[in-house]
């Protein structure tokens, strides 16, 4: 059967109003760079990076290179502000975080457009998925701000202080709820810095921060590449250190804290395997296949990369799933009918071509949605491999792409064996309609999360977070409290 045609429903991008540069957001003011020295406060000089569209290439605008004298002046405001911040009772920092939440809900047609341009993610996601949960963590911690002596922590638990916080490029604006929000409700001030290939949502924020009245020096923007992030992670008036990324980067930011008083929580890569039992109802665990590789096209730390399919069902279940590929719509992420969107940056998109590749070199059987990817941006069409073993690299290294490996397995323990050997323990996902048997897989599966019958579900007061090289501490709920006191 053909697939409906549907016309073009771009989403306007006149909503968004983008300056040609950016500065710092350091003490609740946007200010010039170091090493930039124009005098005109607006970021412009030598110490500047380009942010682009994924989808087109055309430079979005320009920001700011910051360096370690830059950082150092946003941590000594940081510091400043949290005297201040930190004795404020908890109902009143609420409700700076309730305003904060309902400025973003205000803002989010404006917000989502942002985010697509510079991420490259359509806008269905941006809009239906991300902006909401965005509103949502914040909304949920400002209720918790004023309750921390009944979180479990103590009667009287206290702040850090000053929380160093460095996100990724695949989620930009919900990564940055998730650390911020929590250390403002336990009465920490932050310093945050954004991935350098998405800078422009962070930098939006601490528009809302102002906007929110927010007190100066209680959340300072620093952009940059990664020594940035390593000047921030090194500081020493730095007391907690918050990073979602790569498992590369977070072993050193381990070593970096060693020995230090700094407390750190590390949420890092995935290799997550979603397992369909013979019972499972099949096009119910198609449509979670998808979601769980093909969302945010694969560049999820928790997607379901690794398909484990029982085997008198697979040939079913490929069938299936390749004809619900086939259906998937790749291009424009500012159209509303967009499924596939860009992929974030040519130096991504090389990563996942390498290991697409090795995956044919190996013996892997290579299958790709037929559709026809756009001439300009960074495009990868959604592909899996079937005939793939444990010891293929497309099975055992995080891809971060739209790139789906099938294994198979005859027995539960089997699938529980194959599901465990990888380093990683971030996420699972398992389809069955027997509630024994799921109980006793989510009981010996080693991730943080395990989905019953669904994938990439989350929500603010549930904690996530991984075993092994997947990172230590959790985000979210009542957990994602500890990571911000001193229990």
């Amino acid at each position: 059967m053909a697939a409906f045609e549907y016309a073009p429903a771009p989403e306007s991008r006149a909503v968004v109003d983008i300056a040609p540069s950016y500065g710092l957001f350091i003490d609740g003011e946007f200010t010039e760079g170091t090493s930039t020295g124009t005098g005109s406060g607006t970021g412009t000089g030598d110490g500047l990076r380009k942010t682009v569209s994924p989808a087109t290439e055309e430079v979005l605008s320009e920001y700011t290179q910051a360096n370690a004298e830059d950082v150092d002046r946003a941590v000594k405001a940081a510091r400043k502000a949290f005297g201040t911040w930190s004795a404020l009772p908890g109902a009143e920092r609420a409700k700076y975080l309730f305003r904060i939440a309902r400025i973003i809900q205000e803002r989010s047609r404006e917000l989502a457009v942002l985010e697509t341009l510079d991420n490259g993610k359509p806008i269905r996601e941006t809009r239906d998925g991300d902006l909401p949960l965005v509103a949502a963590h914040f909304f949920y911690y400002a209720g918790w701000a004023d309750k921390l002596a009944y979180a479990g922590y103590g009667p009287e638990p206290r702040p850090l202080g000053v929380a160093g916080q460095v996100i990724p490029w695949n989620f930009p604006l919900l990564m940055l709820a998730w650390k911020i929000a929590p250390a403002l409700a336990t009465g920490n001030t932050v310093v945050l810095k954004p991935a350098e290939t998405t800078p422009l949502s962070a930098l939006f924020f601490a528009d809302i921060c102002r906007q929110a009245g927010l007190p100066r020096g209680v959340v300072n923007i620093v952009t940059g590449d990664g020594a940035t992030g390593a000047a921030l992670v090194g500081h020493p008036d730095i007391d907690k250190i918050a990073f979602t990324g790569s498992t590369a980067v977070g072993k050193e930011i381990a070593r970096t804290a060693a020995g230090t008083r700094k407390k750190v929580t590390l949420e890092l890569g995935g290799k997550g395997a979603n397992i369909v039992f013979d019972d499972a109802p099949i096009d119910q665990a198609v449509e979670g296949i998808v979601n769980g590789i093909f969302f945010n096209q694969g560049q999820v730390c928790c997607a379901g990369s690794r398909l484990l399919v029982q085997e008198s069902v697979q040939e079913e279940l490929l069938d299936a799933l390749k004809r619900r590929l086939s259906t998937l719509r790749v291009g424009d992420p500012l159209d509303k009918n967009t499924d596939v969107g860009a992929i974030n940056s040519a130096e991504q998109l090389a990563r996942i071509s390498e290991l697409a590749d090795s995956g044919e070199t190996e013996g892997a059987e290579r299958w790709s949605a037929p559709c026809e990817l756009p001439s300009s941006g960074y495009w990868f069409a959604p592909t899996l491999f079937t005939g793939v073993t444990q010891a293929h690299r497309i099975a055992r290294e995080e891809i971060f792409g739209p790139v789906l490996s099938v294994l198979t397995f005859r027995t539960p323990d089997e699938a529980v064996a194959k599901a465990n050997n990888t380093p990683y323990g971030l996420s699972a996902g398992v389809w069955t309609e027997k509630g024994s048997r799921m109980l006793k897989m989510a009981r010996e599966l080693r991730a943080g999360v395990v989905w019953s019958n669904t994938f990439n579900k989350f929500d603010p007061a549930s904690p996530f977070g991984g075993y092994k090289e997947s990172g230590s501490g959790r985000e979210g709920g009542r957990h994602g409290l500890e990571g911000y006191l001193d229990v």
